[in-house]
């Protein structure tokens, strides 16, 4: 018999939309803006879900301080205002939030990604009404530290144990069993599942409807 939740926890690049082209794309414009050496998509994709200056740390490990701060400025620029990657929603999201929230489920959402830019894509993706807190990197401590989901669960009030988090990454789901919260893996992001499979979530998923049908 499946657990019944209180609060469903998202993280947002990976798990509900489809933007890890588009953060490859601007990463690798940034480098290049600031005279660095060309950036691999691999390098890049291993550092989605962590918060800008966390991923650079480990994307330009010998590049200093002052230079890793120009290029999160460049990134920021690129993905809000000059890259014109297509971010839509996976498939089954847009419809499976609207359901989860008829159901009576509240919903939040922790990211790697900056309020600016969270902000911009609830707006974009319409979906910003469904979910009663979000918390982003540059608001707290990046992911997989527990602090996101703690700020979160003391905002709602829920309790660790009736909390649910979903994620595509190995940071998501380590976060979750570093805060004592179930998780959810999504096969269709940008980790494997067989990488996510290590922190034991409690199930494993390749499409966002799949999920929906396992939650009572």
């Amino acid at each position: 018999m499946v657990k019944e939740y209180k609060l469903l926890i998202f993280d947002w690049d990976g798990t509900l939309m489809d933007s890890a082209e588009r953060i490859v794309r601007c990463f690798q414009a940034a480098a290049r803006d600031c005279g660095l050496h060309a950036l691999t998509d691999d390098t890049i994709r291993r550092t989605i879900g962590l918060g800008v200056v966390e991923a650079l740390a480990r994307i330009l490990p010998d590049t200093d301080d002052e230079g890793r701060q120009a290029v999160a400025k460049r990134y920021r620029e690129h993905f809000l205002h000059l890259n014109e990657t297509p971010t839509p929603l996976f498939p089954g999201v847009a419809k499976g939030l609207e359901g989860l929230r008829h159901r009576g489920y509240r919903m939040a959402v922790a990211t790697g990604k900056s309020r600016i830019g969270l902000d911009a894509a609830l707006h974009a993706s319409g979906t910003g009404a469904l979910f009663c807190v979000t918390r982003c990197a540059d608001e707290t401590r990046s992911k997989p530290h527990p602090r996101m989901l703690q700020e979160i669960l003391g905002e709602t009030g829920v309790g660790a144990d009736e909390a649910l988090m979903v994620g595509d990454t190995s940071y998501d789901i380590e976060m979750a069993a570093n805060a004592g919260v179930d998780s959810v893996a999504v096969g269709y992001g940008v980790h494997d599942l067989d990488e996510l499979r290590v922190h034991r979530p409690r199930l494993c998923v390749q499409t966002f409807p799949e999920l929906c049908a396992w939650l009572p």
